[in-house]
């Protein structure tokens, strides 16, 4: 017996590619299109109801603002004689075939029960619920930890906490290249032992 709700979020999930930054077109993601998807991401299974996940949305002056800050926290933050003006001008110029770049992080909750790990693997969650709400809406993301992403400078430009953890740069947009075939690289199998 077919179940047509599986087959749908089995294809999403199978279907589901990350697209570079590079490949995007430029065209624009409508806001609430956006909010929706954080919506979803909103719903992620969550011990104790913490509800860790927090996201920074850049779009518009803002997203070209943020490209020009991160530039700068990598100029600024690394030691001079391993600078490159490449990846300064890489840093501040790959926002711009993005419609939005969104930031997730994990601020952890306040009770200490609750271990760090569950609360990056709810907030992880969270991110792939955006994930999946995208591919079914045809929208290319790329998750990304390049650049300052996991850098120190880049939670304090942040605001965030010690305990907080940055979980990467989300650029979302739309691409011209035809969809990719997915590949693992060993079967389910080789993953599972059943007992």
């Amino acid at each position: 017996m077919t179940n047509t709700n599986f087959e749908q979020v089995a294809g999403t999930i199978k279907s589901r590619r990350s697209v570079s930054w590079a490949k995007m077109n430029g065209q624009k993601i409508p806001d609430q299109t956006i909010n929706d998807l954080l919506e979803l991401a909103h719903w992620a299974p969550t011990h104790g109801r913490t509800e860790p996940w927090f996201f920074y949305v850049y779009g518009g002056e803002a997203l070209t603002r943020f490209g020009k800050e991160h530039a700068e926290l990598y100029w600024n933050h690394t030691d001079e004689d391993k600078r490159q003006e490449a990846t300064y001008h890489k840093l501040e110029h790959n926002v711009a075939k993005a419609s939005h770049v969104i930031i997730a992080a994990m601020k952890r909750g306040t009770n200490p029960k609750i271990p760090v790990i569950e609360e990056i693997a709810a907030a992880s969650a969270a991110v792939q619920n955006l994930l999946l709400g995208a591919e079914a809406l045809g929208i290319s993301v790329l998750w990304s930890t390049g650049g300052m992403t996991l850098h120190p400078a880049m939670k304090g430009h942040l605001g965030l906490g010690e305990e907080d953890t940055v979980l990467g740069m989300l650029f979302l947009g739309h691409t011209d290249e035809p969809a990719r075939e997915g590949v693992r690289n060993s079967a389910i199998s080789e993953k599972v032992k059943w007992l």
